[in-house]
């Protein structure tokens, strides 16, 4: 469960990203959160992935109380969450099998483990066969199955994809965005935030439309509010 209690967001230089906000996203929820450029999306995913603190209310993610939380704790919490950006962030010098590979070698997981668990993800996302091919020998989708598979493979309980279609072709982000429903009846948490309104209304799944820092509707299988 994650849950925002009362938060607000004020950055040093007075902007006030985020205004009392109350949210709660329920273990395995499929959630979309829209909203025009500076409603506060970007804040909430910081916010999530403790690169800011809250400047007021509280926020926890399951067992964690990211309010409260020492720096030493942020590791631990970041292995529970998966993140797919919209610019892929793949090393360049690296295969895919490595970028993958990568983010378990950070968590120290063992090199069969390692072996076992990107062939399987590479498959999981259609590229049993590019496992060694780079990132600039790949489609843009390509590139973006990649990243997915990155946030994958240690198996976090949230999946957090911040404009995940913004630099794929209408096709390609269909795909994407049938990856993350498989992901999601995997009974993963997956929160995709976007501006794909196409998307949105066609999937009908929870929207939470923010405006100015404020969250200004919340429909359950409703159609994306331009409000």
């Amino acid at each position: 469960m994650i849950v925002f209690n009362n938060v607000s967001k004020v950055y040093k230089n007075g902007t006030r990203a985020l205004s009392n906000v109350d949210l709660e996203i329920a273990d395995g929820e499929f959630v979309f959160i829209v909203g025009a450029s500076g409603a506060g999306k970007t804040t909430l995913t910081k916010l999530l992935l403790c690169e800011e603190k809250a400047s007021g209310g509280k926020i926890t993610i399951g067992k964690f109380n990211l309010t409260r939380m020492p720096s030493f704790r942020i590791p631990k919490l970041r292995r529970t969450l998966g993140i797919v950006f919209q610019d892929f962030r793949l090393l360049p010098n690296m295969t895919a099998s490595e970028n993958i590979a990568f983010a378990m070698h950070v968590v120290g997981a063992k090199k069969k483990t390692i072996r076992s668990r990107v062939a399987n993800f590479l498959k999981l996302v259609g590229l049993e066969d590019k496992g060694n091919s780079k990132p600039s020998e790949l489609s843009g989708g390509e590139q973006q199955r990649v990243a997915l598979a990155r946030a994958l493979v240690n198996n976090p309980d949230v999946i957090i994809a911040d404009e995940p279609t913004a630099n794929v072709d209408p096709y390609m982000a269909i795909e994407i965005m049938e990856l993350l429903l498989k992901i999601n009846q995997l009974g993963k948490t997956v929160i995709v935030i976007t501006h794909n309104v196409n998307l949105v209304n066609y999937y009908k799944k929870r929207v939470i439309t923010m405006k100015e820092g404020q969250i200004v509707s919340d429909k359950r299988g409703g159609m994306f509010d331009e409000a």
